[in-house]
């Protein structure tokens, strides 16, 4: 159990029975009349909704304890991510439904933070940004070197986002996690 006083970016808590949700911000409102409160923005840990929600403040709410692990991807067996635990070598089989979004930027040997509740596998976080190779693209036409124009490309893993017109096959780029926007090159 913890206060609402306590409350802090990425703390899980157990509500409506037995729900997970995260805590995305939170803000404490001490207004001119009335008691103080504290406005949140959560996020279902399963599925991913986000709601707004206030508290009154000092109220006790119950917190879930969450497991994350730095784990590194090693293979795809049939439908399911097979990560390996960096300190005990052991291996997890994550189903592609927990994987979500992160299976788009996953390659062998990327490290992601596995999230476990009560030894069920609650979410993979990739980092912010990571470095994919161009698996396939248009190539670009002399004179596309202007700012704005973008072409349809597919990453090392099969994903396909949007990359300004002079990029090329081959050409290792940074790709954000959670929007699927290019970044900018690497250089190597």
């Amino acid at each position: 159990m913890a206060s609402t006083n306590d409350l802090k970016n990425g703390l899980v808590l157990k509500l409506e029975g037995g729900q997970l949700w995260s805590v995305v911000e939170f803000q404490h409102v001490k207004p001119g009349k009335g008691p103080a409160f504290v406005r949140t923005k959560l996020k279902n840990v399963l599925s991913g909704k986000v709601v707004d929600k206030t508290f009154n403040a000092g109220v006790k709410v119950e917190t879930a304890t969450v497991d994350k692990r730095d784990m590194q991807f090693s293979y795809m067996d049939g439908e399911y991510f097979v990560f390996m635990d960096m300190e005990t070598y052991d291996q997890l089989h994550i189903d592609r439904k927990a994987v979500g979004d992160a299976a788009n930027f996953l390659i062998e040997g990327f490290t992601a933070t596995v999230a476990q509740h009560e030894g069920e596998v609650l979410f993979v976080e990739l980092p912010a940004a990571v470095e994919l190779v161009i698996a396939e693209t248009e190539p670009g036409v002399q004179g596309d070197r202007s700012t704005g124009g973008t072409k349809p490309a597919i990453l090392e893993t099969g994903h396909q986002i949007q990359v300004p017109l002079f990029i090329t096959t081959g050409e290792k780029i940074k790709v954000d996690t959670r929007t699927s926007d290019y970044l900018g090159r690497v250089n190597s």
